[in-house]
């Protein structure tokens, strides 16, 4: 991938997390954009949302609904040659993580094997 599409993979992503922070209201839960995924030719972009604390289809029904509000948005904060549809997808990578260290914590509390230094 180029450096230019990094560039504008992150700059999507730091305009994108501040419209949802700011302009939605989400009751409890903790919505974050994860990363954003632009196409060679910047026409699409896939929003990789996270959510912790809440439900994740009513979060992303939003953000799929207002998508042309939201590009609206981008499109006056960024400046591109044309502003990418936005599609919005859910990132669990979050909550697998949660699982995995909540795992490991219960592995640390196993008895373990004492030494045989005798």
């Amino acid at each position: 991938m180029s450096h230019r599409i990094d560039r504008v993979n992150e700059l999507l992503k730091r305009e994108i997390g501040s419209v949802v922070q700011k302009d939605y209201e989400w009751h409890g839960a903790l919505v974050t954009v994860n990363a954003v995924e632009t196409t060679q030719d910047i026409k699409e972009a896939k929003v990789w949302i996270g959510v912790l604390g809440g439900k994740v289809e009513p979060v992303l029904d939003k953000l799929n609904h207002d998508h042309g509000s939201i590009q609206k948005k981008i499109a006056k904060r960024v400046v591109l040659k044309s502003t990418p549809v936005l599609s919005f997808r859910h990132d669990a990578s979050a909550e697998r993580g949660v699982e995995i260290v909540n795992l490991l914590d219960e592995v640390a509390k196993l008895p373990t094997a004492k030494d045989s230094e005798e």
